[in-house]
């Protein structure tokens, strides 16, 4: 086989693979699409609703959390303290 044979079928196996690709794409494509128009998005009101929920809970964790370390903490002080550390 001549390098011109070899690189012309090359070029072929190349030029499957692009297309190939560029078809998966496009189905892909579709696909996101129609999946896309199935989806039911929420209302403005149950974004709000649903976000003053996230931030409450990550308010509530943030002070239970400070509060545990600071229990630490000090239990930690008092062991050093009574060991005279």
């Amino acid at each position: 086989m001549s390098s011109d044979e070899s690189q012309s079928g090359t070029g072929s196996e190349v030029t499957k693979k692009v297309t190939g690709t560029v078809a998966n794409a496009r189905e892909f494509l579709h696909d996101v699409r129609v999946e896309m128009k199935q989806v039911t998005w929420p209302s403005r009101e149950d974004v709000v609703a649903t976000t003053w929920v996230v931030v409450a809970t990550v308010a509530f964790f943030g002070v239970f959390l400070w509060l545990v370390d600071l229990g630490v903490q000090r239990g930690v002080q008092y062991i050093f303290r009574i060991f005279g550390i």
